[in-house]
């Protein structure tokens, strides 16, 4: 599957200094992935070296297309699952 790149996340992961290669990998490996039920996007969790992240993404019918990226904490995810927020 493709992975598309948009300009605002190359910039927001730059500017955190995340590097893509790495957040393709947690994309098309990580078994975490969770619902956002505010947004309806897909939530691919995964660590970029010692820090963990959280990529939302929307599907296409042939690419995944990542909206931003930001570290984020375990507590901050098991928050976000009882909460609701986040659905399996």
């Amino acid at each position: 599957m493709e992975i598309r790149w948009t300009s605002y996340l190359q910039f927001r992961a730059q500017l955190r200094k995340f590097d893509l290669n790495t957040l393709e990998g947690v994309l098309r490996n990580t078994p975490e992935r969770y619902t956002d039920a505010a947004t309806g996007r897909r939530v691919a969790i995964g660590k970029h070296g010692n820090t963990l992240v959280a990529i939302p993404y929307e599907m296409d019918k042939d690419a995944m297309i990542p909206v931003t990226v930001h570290a984020t904490s375990r507590q901050q995810v098991t928050y976000r699952l009882r909460s609701g927020r986040f659905q399996i």
